[in-house]
């Protein structure tokens, strides 16, 4: 190890975020470590003499933060999502931004088959019957993946676990990309995509080109009966759009990071039965969340030792 970091500031990493060992494993590569939440006001103060950020998911990082810490060499996320922060701005300041890629790539794959299985076998009704004693299967209806066609929008580490899972049910999968990938998957542009698709897995990462991705336009050309996934930030939605193409009732659109959501956008959303909201719980088996930390405290070795990892700038 070459060097330690003087002082880490740590923006909505506390106590419940890493286990004992991990804690213990980070104070051996900083001297200082200062929590706050992402909502202090405190941050502009300790910004100056800062030389390593670790921020969680969703915290923003400004250039004019960036700007405020002078002796900034890192910024470490821990998430694989790095969309609120100025990546290109710390780059050209040769400050590192490392997030957590691959982390929980099976653990949202396997996810996303499960709530597209969950919906279209019953499940949920099903459990509520045998639970209430009521056993005949009259008035419930079901539909099979095998044959249909699974469109998967960004090619990253889970959208291509999510087609390998996807064709293992025998579904027709294709992609759309920025680039296109050596895969078993056939290729197609985006809104052919979208507007031919069963089910439609959403995988981008969030970025300023990537926001509002899905609008109102690619909405309005899916197909009747399509199941949409998207277990990324509702950034990459139109929201108002979405909920004008829910009260057709003529798809389902599942999400899972609600917890980000503003109260506003989540009422507009939470009035229709075809619009099935989750707690972010894509990502937490047990296996991701030693992944995390391992992944976490790793970057932040790999760069004081002069080889950064999973730099995303």
């Amino acid at each position: 190890m070459n060097m330690k970091f003087k002082k880490a500031l740590l923006i909505n990493i506390d106590g419940p975020a890493l286990d004992k060992k991990y804690w213990e494993k980070l104070d051996q590569l900083i001297d200082k470590r200062v929590y706050l939440p992402k909502d202090s006001s405190d941050i502009e103060k300790e910004l100056p003499d800062t030389d390593c950020l670790l921020v969680g998911f969703g915290v923003p990082v400004t250039k004019e933060q960036i700007d405020r810490a002078p002796d900034l060499k890192y910024i470490g996320v821990l998430a694989t999502a790095f969309g609120k922060i100025d990546v290109d701005y710390a780059g050209k300041r040769n400050i590192p931004v490392c997030n957590l890629a691959g982390y929980s790539t099976e653990s949202v794959a396997e996810f996303t088959i499960a709530a597209i299985l969950e919906h279209i076998r019953g499940l949920e009704e099903g459990k509520k019957r045998g639970r209430e004693g009521k056993y005949p299967e009259e008035g419930m209806s079901a539909k099979e993946i095998k044959g249909k066609v699974f469109g998967i929008i960004g090619l990253g580490s889970i959208g291509r676990r999510v087609g390998e899972l996807a064709q293992g049910f025998n579904a027709d999968v294709r992609y759309w990309s920025r680039n296109k990938k050596e895969v078993p998957f056939g290729y197609r542009d985006a809104d052919s995509l979208i507007a031919e698709a069963d089910f439609l897995s959403i995988n981008l990462a969030q970025t300023p080109d990537t926001e509002s991705f899905l609008n109102k336009r690619r909405l309005d050309s899916l197909k009747e009966g399509a199941v949409v996934i998207n277990t990324t930030p509702m950034e990459l939605v139109d929201i108002d759009a979405l909920a004008e193409k829910l009260s057709k009732n003529d798809i389902t659109f599942i999400l899972d990071h609600s917890d980000e959501m503003s109260k506003e956008d989540l009422a507009k959303l939470s009035k229709y039965e075809n619009c099935i909201i989750y707690p972010p719980i894509a990502y937490i088996t047990g296996e991701a969340r030693i992944n995390k930390q391992e992944l976490f405290i790793s970057n932040i070795q790999s760069f004081l030792s002069g080889k950064p990892t999973n730099k995303v700038n």
